[in-house]
């Protein structure tokens, strides 16, 4: 698709209903990767490859972990939050007593972007602030070879377990 840039760092990224009918769609905006999702009548976008190791988010499963929309990396099931980034994991304090799992957050992990609708169009900002983040590791040209080394080593790696699947 070729893009269509407006003032004010705007991407134009598609028409509203094509974008609906998709639920997910992948644009590159000056030089950046970023996977547009349409969830629960609500648009998200973020770098389109997982912090983790550069697996595309783009097949994720989305689900509601602790009340937050996450969406599922499928390479290595890490939880990303739609709306911020985050990065979440399921652990137990082993001082409580009964240790019992938790959702805890690693931070913000992945960089998300904002999303504005005008007129039936859909125009993606790039969000470079804070200066860095871990998903930045995947983006580019560089990124294009520290994810191809990652699916190298990756077939080294035994398939991670989720902890809901036990």
């Amino acid at each position: 698709m070729e893009e269509k840039k407006q003032s004010g760092g705007l991407h134009f990224v598609g028409k509203k209903d094509e974008l609906i009918k998709a639920k997910r769609s992948f644009r590159t905006l000056e030089g950046r990767d970023v996977l547009i999702i349409y969830h629960q009548g609500v648009f998200y976008a973020m770098d389109c490859y997982c912090y983790h190791a550069g697996g595309t988010l783009e097949n994720g499963d989305i689900e509601d972990i602790n009340g937050k929309l996450c969406i599922i990396c499928p390479k290595h099931k890490y939880k990303i939050t739609l709306a911020e980034g985050e990065g979440l994991y399921r652990g137990r304090n082993p001082q409580e007593k009964p240790p019992v799992f938790r959702w805890y957050s690693k931070g913000v992990k992945q960089r998300v972007h904002t999303v504005t609708e005008e007129n039936g169009e859909v125009f993606v900002k790039l969000v470079m602030i804070p200066n860095w983040v871990d998903s930045d590791y995947y983006q580019g040209e560089k990124g294009k070879v520290e994810r191809a080394k990652a699916e190298e080593s990756d077939g080294d790696m035994p398939v991670m377990k989720d902890d809901d699947d036990e």
